[in-house]
């Protein structure tokens, strides 16, 4: 009997432990404690670029650690039916395991999605981003590329397929920076596909500054920022670059 009531309360204090340990990790999502409950416009409207970037850094915390926050889906989905205030809008690749929603722990009306081969950027993605953000009042963009990015390795090895050609192209300034020109192999230099994973990511940063005089006027006056960062398929964190 002893034996079980030591057992007992080893198992008590630890779930304890465990108890504070997600409560301590739930209260220091950027701007406000983290919730599942979708943000108001006034939750949006007073949350700084910086703030809503690390609320993108905890959630990803989340998610590696395995602890992510549970939701009630049907009452987030009645809250944002008659409108939406995401906080952030993340541009990432078209590959299945980088959703956006689930690397970064969010949840209905928190962020917009915008999903494309190689997170590259194109007059319709930048329409999109440039919505998000006039619009809507998202306050950061989130540039997220991947290790062993398919279409980065497609545009190192010069791939040709339909309209992936045209897309594969606008890597190309990525890999010649990284390569200098010289052809790269992607199945025995892998080290050099992410970097040019990286380096295609801060081409679409200074590609959506140069190309849209609306992001850059919100980016000038400090009511968005950029963010980029590369998503590590192994270890599911995201590694934001340094600006």
């Amino acid at each position: 009997m002893k034996q079980l009531m030591q057992k007992t309360s080893s198992t008590t204090g630890a779930a304890l432990l465990l108890a504070l340990s997600l409560l301590t990790v739930g209260c220091q999502t950027g701007g406000r404690p983290a919730s599942t409950t979708p943000p108001t416009r006034t939750e949006q409207q007073t949350s700084t670029p910086a703030q809503v970037r690390q609320r993108l850094a905890d959630g990803n915390a989340r998610y590696v650690a395995g602890t992510p926050l549970a939701r009630d889906w049907a009452m987030a989905r009645a809250a944002t039916a008659g409108g939406q205030f995401p906080y952030a809008a993340v541009l990432s690749c078209l590959d299945s395991r980088t959703s956006a929603e689930i690397i970064f722990d969010q949840g209905h009306g928190e962020i917009f999605n915008a999903r494309v081969a190689g997170n590259i950027l194109n007059d319709d993605i930048l329409g999109s981003l440039e919505f998000a953000c006039q619009v809507a009042g998202a306050k950061l963009i989130a540039v997220i590329g991947h290790a062993e990015c398919g279409a980065v390795k497609g545009a190192c090895s010069g791939a040709k397929l339909g309209h992936l050609t045209g897309l594969l192209e606008r890597i190309k300034p990525a890999v010649t920076q990284v390569s200098g020109g010289q052809a790269v192999d992607a199945a025995t230099q892998p080290h050099i596909v992410n970097a040019v994973a990286e380096a295609n990511v801060r081409l679409v940063l200074r590609q959506i500054r140069e190309r849209s005089p609306v992001l850059r006027a919100l980016l000038d006056t400090g009511k968005i920022a950029l963010a980029g960062g590369l998503y590590d398929l192994h270890s599911g964190r995201v590694n934001f670059l340094n600006d």
